[in-house]
């Protein structure tokens, strides 16, 4: 018999950057577990490709198409979630960019500015939509959510050549920190992942290069790259009734890349 805790029936997941790579991997991770998922995503062809992969779960799935360094993109798309699902019970601030590798004393303000508006600005919007909607809910009775972003290792350890990514990582992990002790009292609780080296699109260019693999791969106690479906497991077990004193903690996802 399968661990009830676990049955995402009749829950809602936004994803912010779903149509794809790790957010994809959630949220088939979270269709398949019974949960309905909302996408937000700024290609529309990609949406269009990601909700044929959620379809075949047979839960409720939707795509959006927002930027979210876009306030007001964020605030119309998040009342449009609400519009088609009624509720959301778990939002992941997954969309995420970088810029390419530079040294620290070439990144531009454009770059900064671009690096800062999705993964920083983008996560603050997004989460603070679904915490003033949890907020009320549990105001009106019906306590609890989850508040999820995606960091990255790069939060953690010396992201030479990349430190505007870096820093808005974790800053991202700081933002949930105090979000997890503010609204604790309302069964609201806020956790970060923490990507190691992942197959994705954003990784590519690094992973077909040669002399990077060689050095990085042999690195990883696991002795492979990770990939989105790695990412559906903690998806599911934050999302599910398993998680409700679970706050404030960061979930590194890495192979043991860290550790080694």
């Amino acid at each position: 018999m399968a661990y009830k805790a676990f049955d995402l029936t009749g829950k809602v997941a936004l994803i912010t950057g779903g149509n794809g790579g790790i957010g994809l991997g959630m949220g088939k991770a979270i269709a398949e577990a019974g949960g309905d998922v909302c996408i937000w995503g700024t290609n529309a062809e990609k949406n269009a490709a990601a909700l044929e992969e959620l379809k075949p779960f047979g839960t409720r799935v939707a795509a959006l198409s927002c930027n979210v360094a876009n306030e007001k993109e964020v605030n119309d798309c998040f009342a449009e979630t609400l519009s088609q699902f009624g509720r959301v019970d778990g939002c992941f601030a997954n969309a995420g960019v970088t810029s390419g590798k530079k040294s620290f004393l070439d990144i531009d303000d454009a770059d900064w500015q671009r690096v800062i508006g999705v993964n920083l600005d983008g996560a603050f919007y997004t989460l603070r939509a679904a915490t003033r909607h949890m907020a009320e809910r549990a105001d009106n009775g019906d306590p609890g959510g989850r508040l999820i972003g995606t960091a990255s290792l790069a939060a953690v350890s010396g992201a030479a050549r990349n430190e505007h990514y870096a820093a808005t990582k974790g800053g991202l992990i700081s933002m949930l920190k105090a979000m997890a002790v503010e609204f604790a009292g309302k069964g609201i609780t806020a956790n970060a992942i923490l990507p190691g080296w992942i197959e994705t699109a954003m990784t590519e260019p690094a992973f077909n290069w040669q002399k990077f693999s060689d050095n990085v791969k042999p690195r990883i106690p696991a002795r492979r790259w990770g990939n989105p479906d790695d990412f559906g497991g903690i998806a599911v077990y934050i999302m599910s009734d398993a998680s409700a004193y679970h706050t404030g903690d960061t979930f590194l996802i890495d192979g043991g890349y860290f550790l080694f």
